[in-house]
């Protein structure tokens, strides 16, 4: 009973926890880092990160200091929990080098970089200029800030690192841990080879990461099934080079073109501003409404041109197609 239990438990081979347990873990960790890190934005938030302001600015400082200093310790925190409970996770339970889930930053990951960040540029800026030529979109006014005593340049700046942060966390935790450990669990299954441990892997995982953005507001059954095409653009790029870079580039700048540049709502919010202000019109079927373009038909005919972009990318740079195999032949760390 005992051996049996232990093997349910144990993977002796690999000399670590078993997946399942594995993912509970660093589920609970992630919990707990998030904890802390709510804790302490709750004893800098408000009047009292004021002194610690002090020290670097000369006089009381105003308003625009405080909530760019409040924004700063929200995106740290989001990617202190995100990226901590993988690199925690990865170390000591999966027994994972960090740079295997994505982030092997040679030359040729900052290449797919690149093309990641301008893909996601022209995809956006494609999906502005149908709408506008369909009389969907009127611009109402240029570099527009929702409260007119900020600044605008550094609050529009501040949008690019913002969504940089929430592309790298994002693609860290969905696509190079979630995928990287299910891939590799799956084939634990005689039926199931490589490659389709992999696309098991990816569709999962994407179901998994539009669930996660149903609770946004205006999200609807369509913006659902638009963020999940979506996410699965975004696996291309990682499933088939075994690197972050190009999901990360691509998720940046979607999200930064969509909302900082073109002023439209990024999965149903809106950051208060756009280099273009705009009102928008015509059938919510076709353009996403409220929610943003990933919920319409041309959002959604945007993310199909990028996967196949991605593809012939990838086809371009490496001569072929595939699913990388390193995604289920792990080189584990040594005890």
């Amino acid at each position: 009973m005992l051996t049996r239990t232990k093997a349910v438990l144990w993977n002796e081979g690999a000399r670590r926890i078993r997946l399942p347990w594995r993912l509970g873990l660093w589920l609970a960790l992630l919990v707990l880092l998030g904890l802390l890190a709510t804790a302490a934005l709750g004893v800098l938030w408000g009047r009292s990160i004021e002194p610690l302001l002090a020290l670097f600015t000369p006089g009381r400082p105003g308003d625009q200091t405080i909530v760019a200093a409040r924004n700063l310790l929200f995106v740290s925190s989001q990617l202190f929990v995100m990226v901590g409970s993988v690199y925690l996770a990865g170390r000591f339970l999966d027994r994972r080098w960090f740079r295997d889930f994505g982030f092997r930053l040679d030359r040729n990951w900052w290449i797919d970089l690149g093309f990641g960040l301008g893909l996601g540029a022209v995809l956006m800026t494609g999906v502005f200029a149908f709408e506008l030529l369909a009389g969907w979109i009127t611009v109402r006014e240029l570099f527009f800030i929702a409260r007119a005593d900020f600044a605008f340049w550094p609050w529009f700046g501040w949008g690019f690192v913002t969504f940089l942060a929430v592309g790298v966390y994002e693609e860290l935790v969905f696509r190079g841990y979630l995928i990287t450990n299910l891939a590799e669990g799956f084939t634990w299954f005689d039926r199931v080879d490589r490659t389709a441990a992999v696309g098991i892997a990816t569709v999962l995982t994407s179901a998994v990461f539009g669930v996660a953005h149903a609770g946004n507001p205006n999200a609807t059954l369509a913006s659902t099934l638009g963020i999940v095409l979506a996410a699965v653009t975004l696996a291309a790029g990682y499933v088939l080079t075994g690197e972050l870079a190009i999901p990360i580039g691509l998720h940046a700048t979607w999200n930064f073109f969509q909302g900082t540049v073109y002023g439209f709502p990024v999965s149903g919010t809106n950051n208060g501003v756009s280099l273009v202000a705009i009102e928008q019109s015509g059938p919510s079927l076709v353009t996403g409404g409220a929610f943003g373009p990933e919920a319409g038909l041309v959002g959604i005919g945007a993310i199909g041109i990028g996967l196949a972009l991605t593809v012939l990318w990838v086809r371009w740079r490496t001569d072929e197609v595939r699913f990388d195999p390193s995604l289920v032949t792990p080189e584990l760390r040594h005890r």
